[in-house]
């Protein structure tokens, strides 16, 4: 496997996915009931703090062993942009994302469900590694379950 943060390509769009799924996906609806409260973005730490986490999950996924090769080819500079955008926009942050929707993506790519279970764990220890809340932390996973139809394909 090869060094994620030298730019080398790791493999296609599942991390996109997962994350998408797992983060990216919040919609403004479900920031609607909040009132005043601040939005996910803001509590989450702005664009820095999304920055890092993502950073952190790619470096995951590359060392993941269940699922790197699935990454092989993947152009890591631009998956990173568009897994920032992601999280970024859904959050409610200023950000726009201009990446493909998920089913689309994933379509025929034969992901299974222990392929998705492996990044959300990667997911969930980045999340962990940087001590985000547990409100947040609920909050972006809590998009998982209706995206994972969007993905995967082999139960």
């Amino acid at each position: 496997m090869k060094d994620v943060r030298s730019g080398t390509r790791i493999a296609s769009v599942t991390v996109l996915s997962v994350t998408a799924i797992a983060i990216g996906c919040l919609t403004m609806d479900a920031l609607a009931g909040q009132g005043a409260k601040q939005s996910l973005y803001d509590r989450l730490g702005r664009k820095p703090a999304i920055t890092a986490v993502i950073d952190q999950f790619v470096a995951n996924v590359a060392n993941d062993k269940r699922i790197s090769e699935r990454f092989a080819t993947t152009d890591i500079p631009r998956l990173k942009k568009n897994l920032i955008d992601q999280v970024c926009i859904a959050s409610g942050g200023p950000c726009a994302y201009t990446g493909r929707d998920m089913k689309t993506t994933h379509a025929g790519m034969n992901i299974t469900t222990a392929d998705f279970n492996a990044l959300v764990e990667d997911l969930v220890a980045s999340l962990a590694k940087f001590k985000v809340p547990e409100a947040e932390k609920k909050e972006l996973l809590g998009i998982l379950g209706p995206m994972k139809k969007d993905i995967v394909e082999i139960p």
